[in-house]
């Protein structure tokens, strides 16, 4: 999800062409992340994920132009990504994905900052995000989350960002093979990759929309809740759910205790 705050990136604007100039260090830091993260991922994401890396095939070396990932993408599911600044405001970012476009920030983080980010940078929309944009069950509930938050007001929206961060960003999913990962924000992170299968201290929970509506979270810390699927068809009949009424009926029932210190602030 994107916030209506300040960042301290800056994006880099594409050309004519749709493409954007990058550094050899950024490209430095690129390949870095790439060749760190591919093997803890291949062993813990999901085969849906891992079919998507192979289906992109973007290059180690330097930072794939949005245009070069668009044309795959669109071939497989439709989508396409959409270079942006580094934060867009909520009605942006519903738009784009109510669309089949989906943001990616034209920035990578510097190399003091390569183990964790807050904010979306392009190795976490590329290496995070798009392999599952070739997935249709993926892409449609994607699309299908953009289209209800355009017409959301400020308060469901809040509720909607809760299911956009345990599903897209941070969900869980069974297999055959045991518990993977296909949320891109733990699949775009060395350490949270790992946490979320193997350390003993998060829960994890079987996914109920109602439960995953009323969990608080923090983006500043590891998870310490997960939601695990089933398969990739649930987050299809997400889609096909009324999950506008879901919401007000999550509001009336309240938010659950979070499981975490709230942040301090100064």
């Amino acid at each position: 999800m994107r916030e209506d705050h300040q960042s301290k990136y800056v994006s880099h604007t594409v050309d004519a062409n749709g493409i954007a100039q990058y550094s050899s260090e950024e490209n430095q830091v690129w390949h870095d992340l790439v060749v760190r993260q591919l093997p803890i991922v291949t062993p813990r994401a999901c085969k849906e994920y891992l079919d998507g890396i192979k289906k992109l095939q973007f290059t180690k070396d330097h930072i794939p132009q949005c245009k070069e990932i668009s044309k795959i993408l669109r071939e497989a599911t439709g989508w396409q990504l959409e270079p942006v600044p580094a934060l867009i405001p909520y009605d942006h970012f519903f738009s784009l994905i109510a669309n089949k476009k989906f943001p990616a920030a034209t920035f990578i983080r510097r190399r003091d900052e390569i183990d964790y980010l807050q904010e979306p940078d392009i190795f976490h929309e590329i290496f995070g995000h798009c392999p599952l944009l070739t997935n249709q069950a993926y892409a449609n509930f994607t699309e299908t989350y953009g289209k209800l938050g355009q017409y959301a007001s400020e308060e469901d929206r809040i509720m909607l960002a809760r299911l956009y961060w345990f599903t897209i960003e941070f969900g869980l999913i069974n297999t055959k093979d045991g518990l993977r990962v296909y949320g891109g924000g733990i699949l775009s992170s060395k350490e949270e990759t790992i946490y979320s299968l193997e350390s003993p201290d998060p829960i994890r929970k079987p996914f109920d929309v109602m439960e995953v509506l009323r969990t608080p979270y923090r983006i500043d810390i590891k998870q310490p809740i997960y939601y695990v699927i089933d398969s990739f068809d649930t987050l299809f009949h997400l889609a096909d759910m009324d999950l506008l009424s879901l919401i007000k009926e999550a509001r009336k029932m309240g938010l659950h205790k979070p499981l975490y210190k709230e942040k301090e602030t100064t």
